[in-house]
């Protein structure tokens, strides 16, 4: 079975081709160092709209049977960063643990992280994982949580995920 994995960036420039998406793009390489199973994402680039988020969130998950998907930008404490608040407004049950290890992880770098407001959560038997915007942030946080990751998928009946030990190991119990 091949995993689908949703990649969304929430960007109102990117959206709008005013920059290029690098976050989204920094997500799909990062997971394809990470995953030797195989897998195919579903990417979009969208704007701050809480309600589209939402939609696109529901789509991933309920119609394209995403079983993981992670989200870059609007997470800090702009007006328009709402992807936390349309997160928690598809999920069924929330991941706190998530945003609190990567938080505490980005303060060694930044003291801004602070700021940010990535969270987790679980929507029917898939896992939505908020991250910041900027791509080295992506893959120190990506460090920090995706170990766990594999095993909640397993968890919730989703597809084994297989991780290229060279480079992450993922804790799964015995």
């Amino acid at each position: 079975m091949i995993a689908k994995i949703g990649i969304v960036t929430v960007s109102d420039r990117a959206s709008a081709g005013i920059y290029e998406d690098l976050s989204g793009k920094a997500i799909i390489d990062v997971l394809g160092t990470y995953l030797k199973s195989s897998w195919e994402s579903d990417y979009r680039v969208i704007p701050d709209e809480k309600s589209l988020i939402e939609e696109t969130l529901i789509d991933m998950i309920d119609n394209n049977k995403c079983c993981l998907v992670v989200t870059t930008g609007g997470t800090g404490p702009a007006l328009r960063d709402v992807t936390p608040e349309a997160t928690e407004a598809v999920c069924d049950r929330m991941m706190p643990g998530f945003g609190e290890l990567m938080r505490q992880v980005s303060l060694q770098y930044v003291p801004t992280a602070i700021l940010s407001r990535q969270t987790a959560g679980l929507r029917g038997s898939s896992l939505i994982v908020n991250l910041p915007g900027k791509p080295k942030s992506i893959k120190e946080c990506l460090d920090a949580v995706f170990p766990a990751i594999p095993y909640c998928i397993d968890l919730m009946n989703g597809p084994y995920l297989e991780v290229n030990e060279e480079i992450i190991k993922a804790f799964r119990p015995k």
